[in-house]
């Protein structure tokens, strides 16, 4: 079986929210915690989260066990600094890396597993999920790619290796889930604070 890492991102200082918003609470965690407790559920090995902006605070009260830490110094260049960061991380033996964002709370565990599934059925060079809405988060992409991404610059994850390599993407069906929201400004905290007390309620 390919071995699959699982590569969260949370090193991003988040201007839009006023900083911090891996550390954010939703139900009385942070929303990294969420992220980090559906990826460690899936089959990604290993997995890897990549720390910029407030690292110390969230070293601190994030739940980081079973992770290993990759710090990127340059988070404030954009994303790619941290993609390129946790590529020359990957141990030799990881044939894909899944990409997840580390503000992207309602991530669901089976997407994970079916984009892992999906790649080990094709060994597509990228799997992006399918959801209700589109195409979506997280991404996969494989070892033969791995080059392209470290030539990535400024603030863009993976989307300019969708756009060139589109006939390469595999499709993981995952219509019956709602595509993952990023929390990227204060109307989409709120939006996903109704949510969680939302289900927190319907659950009681």
């Amino acid at each position: 079986m390919p071995r699959v890492a699982g590569v969260v991102l949370a090193a991003g200082a988040a201007t839009r929210i006023g900083g911090r918003k891996q550390l954010l609470s939703l139900g009385g965690r942070p929303i990294l915690d969420y992220v980090l407790d559906a990826a460690r559920q899936a089959p990604l090995d290993p997995l890897l989260v990549v720390l910029g902006s407030a690292a110390s605070e969230i070293k601190a009260q994030v739940d980081l066990t079973g992770t290993q830490i990759v710090c990127n110094p340059r988070y404030r260049e954009g994303q790619s600094t941290s993609v390129i960061a946790a590529v020359e991380a990957l141990p030799d033996d990881v044939e894909a890396a899944v990409f997840l964002l580390g503000d992207q709370p309602e991530v669901a565990v089976p997407v994970l597993e079916r984009i892992v599934e999906t790649y080990r059925g094709t060994r597509s060079p990228i799997v992006q999920p399918r959801y209700a809405e589109g195409r979506g988060n997280p991404v996969l992409i494989a070892r033969e790619l791995f080059p392209e991404l470290r030539r990535l610059r400024g603030d863009v994850g993976a989307r300019p290796l969708l756009v060139q390599h589109r006939d390469l993407i595999a499709f993981a069906d995952v219509s019956e889930f709602s595509r993952p929201v990023d929390i990227d400004t204060p109307d989409d905290y709120e939006r996903a604070r109704e949510r969680f007390t939302a289900r927190q309620e319907e659950s009681r």
